[in-house]
């Protein structure tokens, strides 16, 4: 008996050793990228500060590696100009599929860990549909129910799936309330603006801004033409993304009753910053330079708190909208088409 017990402990701890041996303390990371937006796939810390891993990607959108993971956590991903979320627990073995011309869209996991991570992929794009509001005819109560609405669907979303990891579940939950939060604020202060500079009535001026081809030009100079302001600076990264859309939509409507202007806020240090800038990339449309940046007269009036910030200004100097859609939102030409 005492030999028999001898050969089921041996066997118990044989067991037990060999299931140790079995628990990777690494993560499997492969997938195939579709359309793929460069050679590399990079994987970065919950902050997006510090990278974890650049991956190579191959020319037919394949890749592999494995991650050392000292910490369990909802990660990101980023390939090209977009990122995404990526839960990461040793052990797992994730492949990604995805096309790059689609991004969050197209997004989907297959093997160990596939579940949270397709309830992230899904959450994100719920997120991405049920933001994209048109609050341009709300007041602040009617947003105010729009967003509890929103808030109510995600939550609800994230409570349905019974087999979410408790750190993906609580990511979930405190990334609704802070997007809720940041997204809400954002578009409060929006709608105070419209409320404070409704449209009909009339628009602050400028004055004799620096002119980048010589001279000054104030808004009474552009008086009987439509005018697109375009409030920017050399700094700011999502004011470049822009840039293309503006040319495009430029040249679309340069025959038409319409000026577009581009205001740097630029301070004086970075003046022949942004003369360089102008100059190097070709910038098209009226290119003026404030003059006292963010303490300028036409920017306070307009309660211009960030950039990029584009209006719209009648041929009588009227506001059309102090809140206008960037060059890159399809709603844009739908506003030149209609006022045009």
């Amino acid at each position: 008996m005492k030999q028999l017990a001898f050969i089921f402990s041996a066997i118990f701890l044989f067991s037990c050793n060999e299931n140790k041996e079995t628990v990777k303390d690494y993560v499997e990371f492969s997938g195939t990228i579709n359309n793929p937006a460069g050679d590399t796939l990079y994987v970065l810390s919950p902050d997006y500060r510090t990278l974890i891993k650049a991956i190579p990607v191959a020319e037919d959108g394949t890749f592999a590696d494995t991650l050392n993971i000292k910490e369990s956590d909802v990660y990101r991903f980023k390939h090209g100009d977009e990122y995404s979320s990526l839960f990461l627990k040793n052990g797992f073995e994730l492949q990604l599929k995805m096309d790059a011309d689609e991004f969050d869209e197209s997004i989907s996991y297959e093997g160990n860990g596939s579940e949270d991570n397709n309830f992230l992929a899904k959450k994100a794009l719920m997120e991405e549909t049920l933001f994209d509001l048109d609050y341009e005819g709300m007041d602040s109560i009617a947003f105010s129910k729009k967003l509890q609405g929103i808030e109510t669907t995600l939550n609800d979303y994230t409570n349905s799936q019974a087999n979410l990891d408790s750190i993906v579940k609580n990511h979930a939950t405190e990334g609704t309330k802070n997007t809720i939060k940041g997204y809400g604020n954002y578009v409060y202060e929006l709608i105070s603006i419209r409320e404070k500079l409704p449209k009909g009535s009339s628009s602050p001026a400028f004055n004799n801004y620096e002119n980048h081809a010589g001279g000054t030009t104030s808004l009474s100079d552009l008086q009987g033409k439509y005018v697109y302001v375009d409030v920017w600076a050399t700094w700011c990264g999502p004011c470049k993304v822009e840039i293309p859309y503006l040319k495009e939509i430029e040249k679309e409507f340069h025959d038409q009753n319409i000026a577009f202007v581009s205001i740097s806020v630029d301070r004086e240090k970075d003046h022949e910053k942004w003369k360089n800038m102008v100059s190097e990339k070709d910038l098209s449309g009226i290119q003026l330079f404030a003059d006292k940046d963010w303490e300028s007269q036409f920017v306070k009036d307009y309660y211009i708190s960030g950039i990029p910030r584009f209006i719209l200004i009648d041929p009588d100097g009227n506001i059309v909208t102090p809140d206008a859609p960037r060059p890159s939102n399809p709603k844009l030409k739908e506003l030149f088409q209609e006022v045009l």
